[in-house]
């Protein structure tokens, strides 16, 4: 199960940053003072190593270099995408500082202090911050396929609650404002620069995060088109086909609107905004409310008015549908869940579609 995980997550990191594929990876058994090229201008022959991000592989190169200040030197295959650190007061985002470096494809290295204010890039403010750099220690250099991004601090004991996020392929900041795209991928941990020991911080509600994204997919984004397809396709067996399409449909809408309240817990507890997922979710759960309530007037076959009801039972449910696939693969990138999550759905929705295209084959061969 650890070997798959760390697979998916090398799919995802070479789908963010096409440079980690084929990357010189470091590592702490190499001598940063024999690498050459990375160069700074402060000692970095006795500082402390440790692998802080397994995948993709971030390490970071600390040390004490006198009473009030300390040395670090982080290294990343990430050239073609921005590189972060941050020192957070309460393990999380926003209220922390962060340096962050890049190499822009002309060869250009940048190297800037960040204040995250809040969570729109717009207020993650450049050349702010709480830490107080060491003039002139600043240096991030680019050996073959790995970034170096070196620094000192003062401070008689750094904040030990670090994050590391990696930005998106290509979207490097520019002047003049160099604001920072939203980050793709990052990690939280907490260390001991005594012992070196490093441990990862759960994410802040991540159970509830996964529960929000799990019922919406299984519920929306694939229990309705299984039920759709029940109802196109399954008429043969009345009224078997009837009563698995309502008890399918009713399903998938308990676990859709389950879902959706815990989007609107999680919303609360992190204080995140995301009006279009948001508000496409609630169109989803009015169109889902009116296809229930639809049921109820259903007319009977004998009717003059069932044409008309069949009409707006089946388009408002492909229209469903068709919103609430598209809103789970937004929320997949939303919630920065990863390209597994991607491919899983989306290998599930073609297989969907198989089904279906091979039984409207069928349908069609009989008429």
């Amino acid at each position: 199960m650890k070997a798959f995980s760390i697979f998916i997550a090398l799919i995802l990191i070479s789908s963010l940053c096409p440079h980690y594929a084929n990357s010189q990876t470091d590592s702490c058994s190499n001598n940063l003072a024999a690498v050459n090229g990375a160069q700074f201008p402060f000692d970095t022959s006795s500082l402390n190593c440790d692998a802080v991000w397994t995948v993709p592989n971030y390490i970071l190169r600390y040390a004490q270099a006198s009473s009030n200040v300390w040395s670090f030197v982080l290294s990343a295959p990430s050239i073609g995408c921005y590189v972060a650190m941050g020192f957070s007061p309460d393990g999380g985002m926003v209220g922390s500082s962060a340096i962050v470096g890049w190499v822009n494809s002309g060869g250009v290295n940048t190297m800037k202090q960040y204040y995250l204010e809040g969570q729109k890039p717009t207020l993650v403010l450049p050349d702010q911050g709480n830490l107080t750099i060491v003039g002139n220690s600043t240096n991030i250099v680019a050996v073959g396929s790995t970034i170096y991004m070196g620094f000192q601090l003062n401070a008689s004991t750094p904040l030990n609650q670090l994050i590391y996020s990696v930005g998106p392929s290509g979207g490097l900041p520019s002047a003049p404002l160099y604001q920072l795209t939203q980050h793709q991928n990052m990690i939280a941990t907490t260390i001991n620069y005594v012992t070196g020991q490093i441990q990862t911080v759960k994410a802040p509600y991540s159970n509830l995060k996964k529960n929000h994204g799990i019922l919406n997919m299984l519920g929306w984004g694939i229990l309705l088109p299984i039920g759709a397809i029940v109802a196109r396709h399954c008429k043969e067996w009345d009224p078997i086909w009837f009563y698995s399409h309502i008890s399918i449909q009713s399903l998938g809408f308990i676990l859709g609107v389950a879902g959706i309240s815990c989007g609107f817990v999680l919303e609360h507890k992190l204080s995140v905004i995301v009006s279009h997922h948001k508000g496409i979710g609630i169109f989803i759960l009015i169109l889902g409310c009116l296809q229930m309530m639809a049921v109820l007037a259903r007319p009977d076959k004998a009717s003059k008015h069932r044409k008309y009801w069949n009409w707006y039972h089946h388009n408002v449910g492909r229209l469903l549908i068709l919103f609430a696939v598209a809103n789970v693969f937004y929320g997949i990138h939303l919630g920065l869940a990863g390209r597994g999550w991607d491919v899983g759905y989306g290998i599930v929705l073609v297989g969907l579609f198989i089904i279906a295209v091979v039984l409207e084959i069928r349908m069609w061969m009989r008429k």
